[in-house]
């Protein structure tokens, strides 16, 4: 069979384009990509940084009280949402380009339409175009879902569409426990908009540390984010520019918007791929091997898709470790053990290994004992305006290896103390080599080498 591209991807998003820019570059492989809405997937578009950019613009109201504390004579004013908005969407713009620039500098054919898969080696566009494709990569990623309640599309919006609102609402209702919810919280929260958060569980962000879900939720709740624990919404109707809503626990509330964070789902709809023979999931996933390989030998997926690790960067190792696999003769089967996070809420949850709860479940099983260390204390910087805020650092440690099996951290920056935690916990330290590191003081960070007495 002759074959119009030794590989065609599907979705341009950071796991696609990595993979798509290193299959032609540098193994010199023809590469096509299809992306039938913007370059750069959700991370670059609707996702990552677009939040992350909403996050610094949330943390100004709390910094200028801050450095009023600090005798600075400064007032936050109001926040021009129109303004921020434009410049928001001139830095997405200019990172789509680079993406497609870094592409076509590499030697990649760009499809700016909808691609499904026909067979295991036939690739067809929107427009009825047909390619022969030795290898297929699905890199479609995920989307937001919506519960099956009666007017919850209707009159409800996603994460997609917070950063295209032409205006801040006043009130929002946000529906879900997770990160996302999470993070939306604090931000609008942060902006001005009075915030509500609506979860069926009993605590926000479940399969998270138990200890550092409580402490978030109860700054989370200072902040004035009003949170709902165990409530569903029952009945939702449309009342002018508001929409009244109805839970299960009897609340009745009015709310400008409604945003529901209710997971995502991988985004194989209409993709072809069963008809093509992949097997896919309960939720729509494509089942992979180690080395993300389908049933059908000549198709891969990578990142969001596959419903592994739903993180970014683990979407581009993914997407590494396929062309080294494929294209390099190099089997490369994808890490997924010990990978960092940060949940960037106010202040950032930051994480990595063993929560413990997952701890006491191996133990149960015939695992290893465990240690606890624990501390939670008011920061400096903080410290010196008289708040009440407190951050708290977690080890989990293996009684028997002394290896620290999961860092937990809820501070501001957790995010930028996980990433070099976790590179210690990634190479197997023990906690007598965190005691034997020097703090660095005056930090928070420094109470991770100082813990010296496990509290359970």
């Amino acid at each position: 069979m002759e074959f119009d591209y030794d590989l065609f991807v599907i979705g341009g998003g950071s796991g696609g384009v990595r993979a798509a820019r290193l299959a032609s570059s540098e193994a010199g492989q023809k590469v096509g990509l299809a992306e039938e809405y913007r370059m750069g997937g959700t991370c670059v578009i609707r996702g990552c940084v677009p939040k992350k950019l909403m996050v610094y613009a949330s943390h100004f109201p709390e910094e200028m009280k801050l450095a009023q504390a600090y005798g600075w004579t400064v007032h936050a004013g109001g926040f021009d949402w129109g303004k921020f908005r434009h410049h928001l969407h001139a830095e997405l713009d200019r990172l789509e380009q680079i993406y497609t620039r870094n592409l076509e500098k590499a030697g990649v054919e760009i499809h700016a339409q909808r691609a499904v898969v026909k067979d295991p080696h036939t690739v067809a566009l929107a427009d009825g175009t047909e390619f022969k494709c030795r290898h297929i990569l699905v890199a479609t990623g995920g989307a937001p879902s919506f519960p099956p309640l009666e007017g919850a599309e209707e009159f409800g919006i996603s994460s997609n569409d917070i950063f295209l609102m032409e205006e801040l609402p006043e009130s929002i209702l946000i529906i879900g426990g997770g990160f996302i919810a999470c993070e939306m919280a604090c931000i609008l929260n942060g902006l001005g908009v009075k915030t509500t958060l609506f979860l069926r569980g009993a605590q926000i962000l479940r399969g998270f540390d138990d200890e550092a879900r409580g402490h978030l939720a109860d700054h989370m709740a200072s902040l004035g984010i009003e949170i709902h624990t165990g409530t569903s919404i029952t009945e939702m109707q449309k009342l002018e520019n508001k929409i009244s809503v109805r839970t299960t626990t009897g609340h009745e509330g009015l709310y400008e918007k409604i945003l529901f964070a209710t997971g995502r789902d991988p985004n194989t709809k209409g993709l072809g791929l069963e008809e093509a023979g992949v097997k896919l999931g309960r939720l729509g996933e494509v089942v992979v091997n180690e080395y993300s390989q389908t049933d059908v030998p000549s198709i891969y997926a990578i990142g969001d898709v596959t419903g592994r690790v739903e993180l970014t960067p683990v979407a581009i190792r993914e997407g590494v470790a396929f062309v080294n696999t494929v294209f390099h003769g190099k089997p490369q089967p994808v890490d997924h053990d010990l990978v960092p996070s940060a949940v960037y809420t106010q202040p950032e949850l930051g994480t990595v290994g063993m929560t413990e709860n997952e701890a006491e479940r191996a133990m149960e099983a015939g695992g290893e004992p465990f240690e606890v260390y624990s501390t939670s204390f008011r920061p400096m910087k903080t410290a010196f305006a008289h708040t009440d805020d407190r951050v708290m650092m977690k080890l989990i440690v293996g009684k028997e290896t002394r290896k620290v099996l999961g860092c937990h951290i809820v501070a501001p920056e957790a995010g930028e103390m996980i990433q070099l935690a976790g590179i210690a916990i990634k190479m197997g330290a023990t906690k007598e080599d965190f005691d034997r590191t020097c703090a660095v003081h005056p930090t928070m960070a420094e109470e991770l080498v100082t813990m010296k007495s496990p509290v359970r």
